[in-house]
């Protein structure tokens, strides 16, 4: 071998890794394995559509997670514009999965139910993947890890996440290392608002000391929004495909969906704009 020959492994695989299958695309997104995943159990036409539609929010939800970890690692060492670059490619994200709801909001009652019963207790409540922003947003519960008693892996990750800081943690250890009063306390409860917090975000919005903090601001308050935005039109997809029947999974339905609705994330983001 001379010095300007370079030898590289083969690494072409297709369906269940075996090597030199299909098109460079189709191995390097692994298309046969990702068009083999979705396996009806009814013949009713609408469930690949559910189907379909729910994994492609669980892609979503893996990469809305490493957006929003990116922008605590970059909080974590003060470099304000890789966060907000972050939370903007994140919020690319939360549209498409607000809008993800179109493919499911048209689906009749009569459609549902004639699959519902196909996926027994399996239900949205239980994605793993969702509970983790859940927690990254303040939204902790510990009680809700009992689900994945029999998953060791996914129960360490989610207790991780549950001790550890999330993304509104991170932004007020910044806040407070910029010599504004806040003291960040890591819970593993839900968050609850703070006059301390709601006066320093006041400071930054008004101090032009602070004023560099603004854009740190407004694009949480943009990530905070679309997460409403998602719980309404999941509200509102339930509404009117199940009305005010229980959950698959046992939750109450539209009662725990419409009470989620109405809780702000970031609430301090919000409740500044009362006074100002």
């Amino acid at each position: 071998m001379g010095h300007d020959t370079v030898e590289t492994p083969n690494l072409s695989f297709g369906r269940g890794g075996e090597p030199g299958r299909g098109t460079p695309y189709a191995r390097y997104a692994r298309l046969d394995e990702l068009h083999s995943l979705q396996h009806p159990r009814s013949k009713v036409p609408a469930e690949l559509s559910f189907i379909v539609t729910t994994q492609v929010m669980e892609l979503l939800f893996d990469l809305l997670r490493h957006e929003w970890t990116l922008a605590q690692q970059a909080l974590r060492e003060d470099d304000l514009p890789s966060v907000l670059a972050a939370l903007r490619r994140g919020t690319h994200v939360q549209d498409v999965l607000v809008e993800s709801w179109d493919l499911l909001a048209t689906m009749t009652p009569q459609e549902f139910n004639s699959f519902r019963s196909v996926f027994g207790e399996a239900s949205g409540f239980q994605s793993s993947a969702f509970l983790h922003l859940e927690f990254l947003l303040g939204n902790k519960n510990a009680a809700l890890l009992k689900m994945y008693d029999e998953v060791p892996q996914t129960h360490a990750e989610l207790t991780e996440a549950l001790r550890s800081p999330g993304l509104y943690d991170d932004a007020l250890a910044l806040l407070a290392r910029r010599g504004l009063a806040v003291r960040p306390e890591v819970s593993e409860q839900r968050y609850r608002a703070s006059d301390e917090v709601e006066a320093a975000w006041r400071r930054v919005y008004t101090e032009p000391e602070f004023a560099a903090l603004q854009p740190l601001a407004e694009a949480l308050l943009d990530v905070a929004e679309r997460v409403t935005r998602w719980r309404q039109r999941h509200l509102n997809a339930v509404k009117r495909t199940m009305g005010g029947k229980p959950g698959s999974g046992g939750s109450s339905g539209l009662t725990w969906l419409r009470k989620s609705a109405e809780q702000d994330v970031f609430p301090e983001l919000w409740t500044i704009r009362d006074g100002m």
